[in-house]
């Protein structure tokens, strides 16, 4: 029983995976657009997919995962994002504490972006890379596919 309460306990510690980003979400300014569509949590992961364009050219593509990483020490951070611009390796963005709300995920070794933000906003999913410092952001505001 005892052992039980322990993994209880330890899951209690371990953040949830961010079911708020589930679905598809756009941005659109005249004929630009971008648009990210993320999995519901399963099995300790989300799969995440964007592009972006104008009109019917497609510009730019990413796959992108969340995956719970589990730990003994509610210290070390829990979760991983991994980001796969056009095709190329994936790389690794580790959530941290931060003040900010939603979570951030930081690689002080990539070049750009080296954070990676995401929060909710009522009904607007908020995304946002940057430097570690949080200067050069970029943001996009997203609302529901189909509303």
């Amino acid at each position: 029983m005892w052992m039980i309460a322990a993994l209880i306990a330890v899951q209690a510690e371990t953040p949830a995976l961010p079911a708020w980003m589930t679905g598809c979400w756009e941005q659109r300014t005249g004929s630009k657009w971008t648009e990210e569509c993320w999995t519901i949590p399963r099995a300790g992961m989300m799969m995440g997919s964007g592009r972006s364009g104008d009109g019917e050219h497609i510009g730019n593509w990413e796959v992108m995962q969340i995956v719970r990483v589990d730990t003994d020490d509610p210290a070390v951070p829990s979760m991983t994002f991994y980001g796969a611009p056009s095709g190329q390796n994936r790389t690794p963005f580790t959530l941290v504490a931060s003040k900010d709300p939603g979570l951030t995920f930081v690689n002080a070794a990539h070049d750009y972006p080296q954070r990676i933000r995401y929060w909710r906003e009522g009904e607007t999913l908020v995304g946002e890379v940057a430097l570690k410092d949080g200067s050069k952001a970029r943001q996009w505001r997203y609302s529901r596919m189909g509303n």
